[in-house]
This record gives C-alpha cells, sequence and structure tokens, in this order.
C-alpha cells in the first residue's frame, strides 16, 4: 500500500513538473503591437517588437500623442532608407532619448523599423533619437559582397542575416550600431515608391511626403 501511494505522488510530482517546464502556448505569449503607416504613396503596417520595450512603449507613446501626424520624411535615400519621425524645418525631436536596445535576432533587412540617432563622436553609447525613426529598403547582397563585408568590418554575419539579405536585402553595415524595434510587414512596394522620389540638398524629398500613424487594435 506504501509502494503504491509512493507511486502515485511520484507520478503526480512528475506531471506537476512537466506542466511548470511545457512551453507557454502561442495564446499565452504576448501579442505584438501594430501600427499603421498612412502616406499619399500608400500605407504600411508594422510590429514593434516586444524585446524592444523602451523604443516600443516610446514610439507607442508619440503615435497616441499624434506628434507624427502631418510629419514628413525627410531624408530619402534610394537603395537605402527612408527617415522622419522629426517635427519643423530642424527636424526637432522630444528632447531626450532612449537607451540602445541590440537583439540579436532582429537586424538590417529590408523593411526592418530602426531608430536614427547622432553619431559615435558624440553618442558613444548609441543611444536613439527620441522620434525618429528610418525604414530600411537597401539593395540585395550576393555572398562575394557579404564576405567582403564581414572582411571589411571582422564582424561575422549569422546564416539567417546571410539568408535575409541575399533573399529580401538590406543594410548590413548598421547592423548591432542602431537599434531594429519592429518592421514593415505589409506594404514594402509603398517603401521602394517614396525611396524613388526626387530628392535635392541633404537627401529631402522635392515634394513632402507627409505620414500618419496610428495603432491598430
Amino acid at each position: 500500500m506504501k509502494k503504491l501511494s509512493l507511486l502515485v505522488s511520484f507520478t503526480l510530482l512528475s506531471v506537476a513538473l512537466c506542466m511548470a517546464q511545457a512551453p507557454k502556448s502561442a495564446a499565452g505569449a504576448q501579442k505584438q503591437t501594430k501600427v499603421l503607416i498612412e502616406t499619399e504613396y500608400g500605407n504600411m503596417t508594422a510590429i514593434l517588437y516586444n524585446e524592444t520595450p523602451q523604443h516600443r512603449d516610446n514610439f507607442l507613446k508619440l503615435v497616441k500623442q499624434g506628434w507624427y501626424n502631418g510629419s514628413i520624411f525627410h531624408r530619402v535615400i534610394n537603395r537605402f532608407m527612408i527617415q522622419g519621425g522629426g517635427q519643423e524645418s530642424k527636424m526637432n525631436d522630444p528632447g531626450y532619448t532612449v537607451p540602445a536596445e541590440f537583439v540579436p535576432q532582429y537586424f538590417h533587412k529590408k523593411g526592418a523599423l530602426a531608430a536614427a540617432r547622432k553619431p559615435d563622436q558624440v553618442n558613444p553609447k548609441k543611444a536613439s533619437s527620441g522620434s525618429q525613426f528610418y525604414i530600411v529598403q537597401g539593395q540585395k547582397l550576393n555572398d562575394q559582397q557579404l564576405d567582403m563585408y564581414q572582411k571589411q568590418t571582422n564582424r561575422i554575419i549569422s546564416p539567417e542575416r546571410r539568408a535575409a539579405y541575399k533573399t529580401v536585402g538590406g543594410t548590413p553595415h548598421l547592423d548591432d550600431d542602431y537599434t531594429v524595434f519592429g518592421e514593415v510587414i505589409s506594404g514594402l512596394e509603398v517603401v521602394d515608391k517614396i525611396a524613388a522620389v526626387q530628392t535635392g540638398p541633404g537627401d529631402k524629398p522635392v515634394k513632402d511626403v507627409k505620414m500618419k500613424i496610428t495603432v491598430i487594435k
């Protein structure tokens, strides 16, 4: 009887341990926030990564305040990126920075949503601008180009990143230097359209490309 009791207790304990160690279901995972970026060239839907919480929360705060509504993409470079998020003619930001949040699985593939920042000389901790961001367009790269980049920078490109840069493209030279906090999941063709607009001094579009950003509920 004692053996049976011990066996039952051991079995119940084993089940409890297994349940405690089992991975959480997808339903229990934290939901990713989506935002809608509207422009005259079309709309883009982007997700914000939960693994970069300070950037996610700051971006959402500004979106809800209407900070970005009516602002422009003030710097556009074809086959590189489109940048916006400042206000008025001097592209003012809110007056603060956000600490860098580098996450290995998030990098500068096409569609990456990343934070702009001041250069290393005045910003050695690579803190992000309080509001300015960019969306990567980039270009597809072959193995020879990626190998050359590795040799020049002494940085190893992971198989995952290499595959992405070869198939969808991107800008690997920005990896681990600028925080990537989201990505465009719908409307990549809009990035291409904006990147192709005519620009003048400072890579500023000749005709303003305005945006409106809202949270998708």
